[in-house]
Parts: C-alpha cells; structure tokens; sequence
C-alpha cells in the first residue's frame, strides 16, 4: 500500500510540475471533490464520513484507440473518518450528450486499506485487498476547460473470494481540462 500511496504522490508532483511548465503533455484532465462515503445503494452502509477524491486523466495513447479511445486514469479516494480509503487506475470513456453534458464510465481496479474480513459491525468485510472498480458520471461543461460533474463509484472482488461486501461512493467533483 506504501508504494501505491508513493506513486500516487509521484504522480501528482508530475502534474503539478507539468501545470506550472504550462505543457502538460500527457495530461488531459485533472478532478476533484467530495463523496458521500459507504452509501446503501448496490451494497450496504456500514462505514462512515466523508471522502476526499483526487483523479488524473491521461490522453489517450494510439493503441486505444480500438477501445473507442479512453482515456488511462490513476486516483485516491481517502476517508475523513478513518475508515476504507483507496487508491485506484483504469479507463474512462466520455461521451458527450450535449456540447454541454456528457457522461463517463469508468472501468479498473483499487487497492484498498479496509478490513479483509472482520466482525466489526461499523466496517465493511472485501474478502481481497486488491478490488474491482466501476464507475460512472453525469458532468456539465462550465466552460472550455472547468467542469462539475456527479460521480458514483463501485468497488468489490466480484464474489472471486469470500466476503464480498463491496462498496459505493456518491459525490460532485470539479475538474479542468487541459
């Protein structure tokens, strides 16, 4: 989980650095916000507080393109209470509904400092320490580069291993374009 959180840092630092050198390159899109955490819709409520989300979007490489070209991403979402946080990475597909709206999916993985498998009753049980993470947003373009968007994230092992509790964050995240 160190070396995540290490390159989860090492990440960030690359984008301030890129920002300030007004070329970010390889950077398409940065995002963040606050989720309500652990809410009772595809699984249940257990845990508490709020998150904090932080996520990079890459431009999408050539060899993507046959996957209608999403874009690679890498974020952390961390809980203010204590409980599960999480880092994660995988792929966004945007399309856009309007000039104005658009949604996202978001398909990946996470790796997670939550509990395994416990009898905790205020904790959820993953059963895996690395999870699946899909994902979905509404958004609407403030202008060329800023955006709001509702954002709904699922994680869970997908019944690979026993318990399989899973979980499901809710939020609004602001993100500029580059």
């Amino acid at each position: 989980m160190l070396r995540t959180q290490l390159l989860v840092v090492l990440l960030l630092c690359l984008v301030v650095t890129s920002v300030s050198a007004g070329e970010p390159a390889f950077i398409s899109e940065v995002r963040g916000g606050v989720y309500s955490h652990d809410i009772d819709f595809w699984s249940f409520k257990r845990e508490q507080g709020v998150d904090v989300n932080g996520e990079i979007l890459f431009v999408s490489p050539e060899v993507l393109s046959a996957l209608f070209a999403p874009r690679p991403h890498v974020g952390a979402t961390l809980n203010t209470a204590g409980d599960t946080s999480h880092v994660y990475a995988g792929l966004t597909w945007e399309y856009d509904l309007t000039p104005d709206f658009f949604v996202d999916l978001n398909l990946g993985g996470s790796a997670h400092n939550g509990k395994l498998d416990t009898d905790d009753n205020d904790r959820k049980s993953f059963g895996s320490s690395l999870l699946f993470r899909v994902g979905g947003a509404i958004g609407y373009r403030l202008t060329s580069n800023w955006n709001v968007s509702l954002q709904y994230e699922h994680m869970s092992n997908a019944y690979i291993s026993d318990p399989n509790e899973g979980m499901d964050n809710l939020g609004v995240r602001l993100g500029y374009r580059f």
